[in-house]
């Protein structure tokens, strides 16, 4: 497994995560992703924007178009009442998962 592979549905739950600290746009957000994992993660526009159109499509993230800090028109996202609750489930599946695979492995 690469450095760049994520275990399947981790990247909408992160996007959610990232997006509790407000209004971002795609860039934003991948920009936040590499930082807050000291570089681990390294998510590419071509993951990441069919990944902001699915959580949009499901209700968890609106986008609005707006003028990013170098004046470009880019597409902000906003986390949603139902986004909120969607983290909150993924995020206890991902602990529950992460649990029992730490317990396979010998680490808990």
């Amino acid at each position: 497994m690469g450095k760049n592979d994520l275990l399947p549905g981790t990247l909408d739950m992160m996007v959610l995560k990232t997006l509790t600290r407000g209004t971002l746009h795609g860039y934003a957000i991948a920009q936040l992703l590499r930082q807050l994992s000291e570089d681990i993660l390294q998510v590419e526009e071509g993951s990441l924007y069919p990944a902001l159109q699915r959580l949009e499509l499901n209700g968890w993230i609106e986008g609005e178009w707006g003028q990013s800090a170098n004046n470009r028109r880019a597409r902000f996202y906003k986390l949603t009442a139902d986004g909120r609750k969607q983290l909150a489930s993924e995020t206890a599946r991902y602990r529950e998962m992460s649990g029992a695979i730490a317990r396979v492995m010998g680490l808990a």
